[in-house]
């Protein structure tokens, strides 16, 4: 029996990891009762597939946007592929899909230019908005502005770095990043909260920010893709 009190539940939570675990412990014990001559276990384990099904659709539960819920639906969209395969007859293959991942990145980046940036009531200046583009090459840019809003990023063969530790946001501001064999670097002050919403594609996302307590007076979402790149956000 579980007991609840308040908003708490004391008993398990049900995670990617607790999932998996029950995946892999009942893989091994069809493959028992198969040694054991009780079952053919490839009867079974041909499904498993639906398991990446079950996980990614557990991730996307969980997730509240940016890369949790992008991750939630490439484990969704990986199982019902390889679960086709087998169930049916059909052969997709990789090299007849692999443009799709053009098609989600630039629909993604065009999303992203459409979507409307959080605002203040304070004036904006001259320096409230940021753009750099770094193909082959390195780009530098940084802002003092006291009412900063926000940016894009964008490095191909090539590095952007963008230091903020002299301005301020009154509010919340957003910095839309898209890093393709490149890598990008972004400083922020201190009294920042950031929040990374950063999908890794073979590339990696690292914070290292401090952690505010409290409600955070200046926030900074950055989103975005990793492709095979490197995003670092620091004080």
């Amino acid at each position: 029996m579980i007991e609840t009190t308040g908003n708490e539940t004391s008993g398990f939570r049900l995670t990617p990891q607790l999932l998996l675990g029950l995946l892999v412990a009942t893989v091994g014990m069809l493959l028992t009762l198969d040694r054991l001559g009780y079952l053919y276990a490839d009867d079974y384990i041909r499904f498993w597939p639906a398991g990446l099904i079950a996980i990614g659709g557990l991730k996307l539960w969980q997730s509240r946007g940016g890369s949790g819920a992008m991750m939630g639906l490439v484990f969704v969209a990986a199982g019902i592929w390889l679960l086709l395969e087998e169930m049916t007859s059909l052969r997709i293959h990789i090299d007849d899909l692999w443009p799709l991942l053009l098609v989600v990145v630039g629909g993604y980046l065009v999303w992203q230019g459409l979507s409307t940036r959080a605002t203040s009531n304070v004036q904006p200046d001259g320096r409230s908005t940021i753009s750099a583009m770094a193909v082959l090459g390195a780009v530098t840019r940084g802002s003092s502005s006291r009412t900063f809003r926000g940016g894009d990023l964008t490095a191909i063969l090539g590095g952007c770095e963008l230091d903020l530790r002299a301005s301020a946001i009154d509010g919340e501001a957003v910095v839309d990043v898209f890093a393709l064999w490149g890598g990008i670097e972004i400083r922020v002050p201190d009294d920042w909260a950031v929040d990374s919403r950063v999908f890794p594609l073979l590339g990696s996302v690292e914070q290292k920010t401090e952690v505010i307590q409290g409600p955070a007076v200046h926030r900074l979402v950055v989103r975005g893709f990793a492709v095979m790149s490197g995003v670092e956000i620091r004080n």
